[in-house]
């Protein structure tokens, strides 16, 4: 009910912010002006049936913000083609059609943006334990249990597994509860009041599966199925139906063609701007190492690029003039696990260099790198030749792309993101690339290193 009233809240700016900008780009008469108002006032209740008819309080319809903003711009323009049908009814002649459009996109963008800000304040509620969705998990499976540990792990997504029903006996899987066998489904949900139930394809044989599907829906209860595929994009995913049988299709990931030479062309241009805008500071930067230390400015170093090419780092020296050479003394002390090393209070960075990591300002020689080619403005983290040696085969899959100044990796945590955690995310990148998602980390990068969490 709250988010209903904030937005017909946002509609009522949007409306008073098109008024705003039609008395500035083109004024109409009062009479034209006391025509609007009547038109608008009188398509109120359209705007609200178009708004809940769009789907916007229907919380699976609105996870993605495309789908969110899809749904918001269907019901501005239902509200704005209700304003025109209005006038027609109504004859009035002098309808302005700039007003019309100013309505529309108006209130587009302040739905946006009042959506934007409320979904920061559910996070903010779910992650504190209130607004919480409790699941009861059909199948005691691997995938259930992982998922499970994820619900756990992201509490901003507001699930609460109050445990599993499947065929193991009395006891708990993953740290939660097994409550029952598959036939007490019913029985659990009666004492539990739970009306969300996760079904796992592994664990319950198909024909039981179906029929459990219709009985949960037949009463009420949502219903989703947990699938065995990890780390595809949704968006890749269509559901696609054969003799009543569900299928599911996964778009390939296209990075050739247009789409290549668009995220060379976004690459060269971002990267030469972020050069000249931080020169400055890069200048500032090089005179505080050079006075620190009286060593080099710079810091070059081996890194494996795309197709496992070698090409050398450039970056603004943090760390005393012998570090690599330090490295060794330091193994024992390295607080990261797998193949990456990081010591959250490495002895090596200098006063000057803890400044310029925590604000990435030493990552910025790099965009040279992207304009030779050699690295990309996002993609997944340059590694070490000596940290390629330790992979595992599928990790080098990450080098089907060139590697970047950020990724999903540097936005997520970076010294506190496990290794795992680390080769998940950088695959997912490449499976999942897309020239969006590119712009979505620069614009999460910008949020990180405004915050001086950018210390790596």
């Amino acid at each position: 009910m709250l988010l209903f009233v904030a937005d017909v809240g946002a509609v009522v700016v949007g409306c008073a912010l098109a008024f705003l900008i039609q008395a500035i780009a083109k004024p109409v008469s009062e009479r034209n002006t006391q025509n609007q108002l009547i038109l608008l006032v009188l398509s109120i209740p359209i705007w609200m049936i178009a708004m809940v008819g769009s789907r916007l309080y229907i919380a699976r319809a609105n996870r993605a913000a495309a789908d969110e903003l899809r749904n918001i711009a269907t019901a501005c323009v239902i509200g704005g083609l209700s304003i025109t049908s209005l006038a027609f009814v109504l004859k009035v002649i002098e309808l302005s059609r700039l007003w019309v459009v100013l309505i529309v996109v108006c209130t587009i963008a302040a739905l946006g943006a009042e959506r934007r800000v409320a979904n920061r304040v559910f996070v903010g509620l779910r992650a504190s334990g209130r607004l919480v969705r409790r699941i009861l998990v059909v199948g005691t499976d691997s995938d259930c249990i992982s998922l499970v540990h994820a619900m756990r792990r992201n509490p901003e997504l507001g699930y609460e597994p109050i445990g599993f029903v499947g065929p193991d006996d009395l006891g708990s899987r993953g740290g939660v509860t097994v409550l029952g066998g598959v036939d007490d489904v019913m029985a659990v949900l009666d004492e539990t009041g739970v009306d969300n139930v996760i079904l796992s394809p592994r664990t319950i044989r198909p024909a039981a599966l179906n029929g459990l599907a219709r009985k949960l829906t037949d009463r009420g209860v949502h219903v989703t199925m947990v699938s065995s595929l990890t780390d595809i994009a949704s968006r890749r995913i269509r559901l696609q139906e054969l003799d009543g049988r569900a299928l599911l299709y996964i778009e390939p990931t296209i990075r050739d063609g247009w789409r290549r030479i668009a995220k060379r062309t976004f690459d060269v241009l971002f990267a030469a701007l972020g050069l000249l805008v931080t020169a400055p500071v890069l200048l500032a930067s090089a005179m505080a190492i050079w006075v620190e230390t009286g060593g080099p400015v710079c810091f070059r170093q081996q890194r494996v690029g795309r197709d496992g090419q070698p090409f050398e780092i450039i970056k603004l020296r943090t760390m005393v003039v012998d570090a690599e050479q330090r490295r060794d003394q330091l193994e024992g002390a390295n607080e990261s696990d797998g193949a990456l090393f990081k010591i959250r209070s490495d002895p090596r960075v200098t006063s000057v260099g803890r400044v310029l990591r925590k604000f990435s300002i030493d990552e910025i020689p790099q965009f040279w790198n992207v304009i030779r080619g050699e690295m990309s403005v996002v993609g997944p983290r340059p590694a070490l030749l000596s940290e390629v040696a330790q992979w595992s085969d599928d990790l080098h899959d990450r080098l089907r792309v060139l590697p970047g100044i950020t990724g999903l990796w540097q936005v997520s945590g970076r010294s506190n993101v496990s290794f795992a955690q680390y080769k998940r995310l950088d695959l997912y990148y490449v499976d999942n690339w897309s020239l969006r998602h590119d712009l979505h980390i620069v614009a999460r990068t910008f949020v990180v290193v405004a915050a001086g969490s950018g210390a790596s």
